[in-house]
């Protein structure tokens, strides 16, 4: 089941590719995605280019993508220690919601999770997030806090970062 529902959301995207993303199969592996996302314009990620792990369980759709070091479920920067687990950011990134090795928490990928879930969906949840921080939910609490208290300084350093590690 699982391979069949992954092989069709693939084609899906195909179909319709979106324009701030790509996504596929790594070495014609059905379960383990590596998608690409564009830094969002109007963001101090732009420009950059971010790569993204996804590993899909064979229960999917019953169970969301998994971080492609295993288990690696984030609530509020404390390891849950779970079976849900995250997709996982390859790209260094200066965010609030993303960790120091990658890992991201989504809504969509643990309480919000369901089988009608699609991987466009939450590789779009990831989009939004790159353009609109959570700072409800930081992984990154000193992150979270540059961003409330000096957006230009946080903006100053995720650019930075991102012309160090996602432009070249």
């Amino acid at each position: 089941m699982a391979s069949k529902r992954i092989l069709k959301e693939l084609k899906d995207l195909q179909k319709d590719p979106p324009t701030s993303y790509s996504a596929g199969p790594v070495a014609e592996d059905m379960f383990h995605w590596q998608a690409t996302f564009m830094g969002p314009p109007d963001s101090p990620y732009a420009g950059g280019v971010f790569l993204v792990s996804l590993h899909f369980s064979v229960d999917y759709p019953f169970r969301p993508p998994k971080g492609s070091l295993g288990l690696d479920v984030y609530n509020h920067g404390h390891n849950c220690g779970v079976s849900i687990a995250s997709v996982k950011f390859r790209t260094k990134i200066f965010h609030p919601n993303i960790t120091s090795d990658g890992s991201i928490f989504l809504d969509i990928l643990h309480e919000a999770w369901g089988p009608e879930v699609t991987i466009s969906e939450v590789l779009s949840s990831i989009c939004y997030l790159l353009a609109y921080p959570n700072l409800d939910d930081p992984l990154e609490l000193d992150i979270a806090h540059m961003y409330k208290s000096d957006r230009s300084k946080y903006e100053a350093t995720a650019r930075t970062w991102t012309k160090k590690y996602a432009m070249g």
